[in-house]
């Protein structure tokens, strides 16, 4: 298996949770063994492609990942990773915004490779639009990382169709993924397609034709909050979450697996092609996802709409 191909891969680990606080505090050797637990259940889960971005963790999810790598040499030739970037956090008196300018991307793509102590990206990721971003001058800086061979391949995160085929034109290599939440508790990405011609669809707000385009394209679909912050696996906090967690447990029972795994398996049975990217730092929780990566989903049509169904709590239009 080539780990750099996305298609290649089942289910991502979201770095997120590693790293300590969401802070410019420093980073310990305690921070740097429990991003060493996280990634090791990861990888004995079947897991070998790590999503990153550079504001996670104010950079230090990056950093002690690089630490990981720098204890296990031969490690990094055997996963895909992933990074972002886009987002500035708010620094000082300057609050908080997107930056897609061409030499934002480039100086962040940098800071990005020394803090993950690699020579590359496999895929880099344009974390969130920037209405301020010239096209021409985006594409520029992709094309120029690519060149260097600094970034393998390049996708977009929490965009629309339209805003993705703007951006492919103007480049000579494809984009390979999309990277939106989607989730059993987060649906309008499926339900926008279903909700036309109802009262529901204004309120639904989901660039309708996504999915379609992307699947079209060859564009990956990558659910961020793939376990909805585990309302179906822990915490409920609606009549709708309780009947669902329910029904959750007594498929995974029933299936020989875990609430997590169905709730993955729930994503991956649409016909896109959805990748989930599982975000857990408590090894224990990233371990009970595995099923999800070594076995296809084994949900039937009647069981998958019957999870939607509760998850909405109400009947399809």
């Amino acid at each position: 298996m080539t780990t750099t191909d996305l298609r290649n891969h089942r289910v991502l680990y979201g770095c997120m949770g590693l790293g300590g606080g969401w802070d410019a505090e420093p980073y310990g050797a305690a921070d740097i063994d429990a991003a060493e637990a996280a990634v090791r259940a990861a990888l004995d889960s079947g897991i070998t492609g790590f999503d990153h971005a550079d504001i996670y963790r104010f950079g230090k999810a990056e950093a002690v990942f690089g630490e990981v790598l720098a204890r296990a040499p031969g490690l990094r030739a055997r996963i895909l990773v992933q990074t972002k970037c886009g987002i500035r956090v708010p620094d000082g008196e300057r609050r908080g915004m997107y930056d897609l300018r061409g030499a934002s991307i480039v100086r962040r793509v940098e800071e990005s490779l020394a803090r993950l102590r690699t020579d590359v990206i496999d895929v880099l990721l344009l974390h969130r639009p920037d209405p301020l971003a010239d096209p021409d001058e985006v594409a520029r800086a992709l094309t120029s990382l690519r060149d260097q061979g600094l970034v393998r391949s390049f996708g977009v995160s929490n965009m629309g169709a339209a805003q993705i085929a703007a951006l492919q034109s103007r480049l000579g290599f494809p984009l390979v993924a999309d990277q939106l939440e989607m989730s059993l508790g987060r649906r309008d990405w499926l339900e926008a397609g279903v909700v036309v011609n109802t009262a529901e669809a204004a309120a639904n707000g989901f660039p309708l034709g996504t999915i379609e385009h992307c699947v079209a394209n060859g564009v990956q679909l990558q659910a961020w909050g793939s376990l909805a912050r585990g309302r179906f696996t822990g915490r409920q906090e609606t009549a709708a979450e309780q009947a669902t967690a329910r029904l959750v447990a007594a498929l995974a029972e029933e299936k020989g697996t875990t609430p997590e795994t169905i709730v993955l398996w729930w994503l991956r049975r649409h016909p896109a092609g959805v990748v989930p990217v599982v975000g857990s730092a408590r090894p224990g929780r990233i371990r009970a996802c595995r099923d999800a990566v070594v076995r296809d989903p084994e949900l039937t049509h009647e069981e998958w709409y019957g999870l939607w169904v509760a998850a909405r709590g109400a009947d399809l239009p």
